[in-house]
């Protein structure tokens, strides 16, 4: 297949072109940067700017089988949940996904997968750690806890309203928290699994680190391979989505930070500090993934973290 991938420099971008180009496809990435962490070989590489309409049109200059649309302004809690970067991530990447929509209505195009995030779902269904709520149908009255949460809900009602009107196909995901190894770790775009590996990897043995909040706050967290597989299962199914693709294995950042302490080997002591920290909790609801594609992310946390923390620790020792 002749497939494009949007954001493909970035973290689940690189991944995702090196796994399209091991299978044999025809790839495109586009972005804004070069790649950081991964070489990108096996696949066409076209760098610029996607909020112009004009290279966009460039860029899908002809039919593709297959579009992922990745690309967003985003990063963890200390960049998305001060309200400092509001105005650039909601105006930044509503531009990316409108230019994206109407290039491909003037090509032929297959299918064209956009990356929504677990940031969509109400305020008030995440209030209690040991028991949210972030089924696909909750996201209702709608109440996002940020602005990069609105501008996800408000462009996956954008995609849908072009699958209606303009005959595209489309397919919808909600990412929950995407972790691995060459992700951002050390730029304040970083999410939690990277920052606290950050942290346990710089303190010496017998140190200490600080965490945002409490620690009780809960989340889940995904493998990218984890994420990879259900994207794909999602993108070549009959079902449009919006589905939720993440983890159901749901911890505290108490727990999280142990396990990485754990795969450190060190002692490391726990300073807990002011932050900001997003909902106080969150988890995956894969019933509905497991309906339509008969499959859910089944890999232990641990498995994950193993791999990336020794990835981040490397960074740290080489920087």
């Amino acid at each position: 297949m002749r497939i494009l991938v949007c954001g493909a420099t970035g973290f689940i971008g690189c991944h995702l072109t090196r796994r399209l180009v091991a299978e044999g496809h025809d790839v495109r990435g586009v972005d804004l940067l070069p790649p950081r962490y991964m070489e990108a070989s096996g696949f066409e590489l076209v760098t610029g700017d996607l909020r112009d309409p004009a290279f966009v049109a460039d860029v899908v200059d002809g039919p593709f089988d297959e579009i992922y649309q990745l690309a967003a302004d985003m990063g963890g809690a200390g960049y998305l949940f001060t309200g400092e970067n509001d105005a650039t991530v909601m105006f930044s990447s509503a531009m990316i996904n409108q230019n994206m929509l109407r290039a491909a209505c003037e090509r032929d195009i297959g299918r064209i997968f956009y990356s929504s995030s677990a940031c969509i779902y109400p305020v008030e269904n995440q209030l209690e750690p040991d028991n949210p709520n972030c089924a696909e149908d909750s996201a209702y009255p709608a109440n996002p806890d940020s602005e990069y949460g609105w501008e996800k809900l408000f462009s996956e009602r954008l995609y849908m309203a072009f699958a209606r009107n303009e005959g595209l196909t489309v397919r919808i995901a909600r990412f929950h928290n995407i972790f691995g190894p060459h992700c951002a770790w050390n730029d304040g775009k970083e999410k939690a699994p990277a920052a606290l590996a950050r942290k346990v990897a710089e303190a010496a043995d017998g140190g200490e680190i600080e965490i945002w909040g409490d620690g009780l706050q809960t989340r889940s967290f995904l493998y990218v391979d984890q994420c990879l597989e259900g994207t794909l299962r999602l993108m070549r199914s009959d079902w449009a989505g919006p589905v939720n693709i993440g983890s159901d294995e749901m911890v505290s950042i108490d727990r999280l930070v142990d396990m990485l302490i754990g795969i450190s080997g060190k002692r490391i002591a726990k300073r807990y500090v002011e932050g900001p920290q997003g909902v106080r909790g969150r988890n995956s609801d894969n019933r509905l993934i497991r309906e339509k594609l008969g499959w859910s992310p089944s890999q232990p946390l641990i498995d994950g973290l193993r791999p990336t923390y020794a990835w981040i620790s490397e960074q740290v020792s080489a920087a």
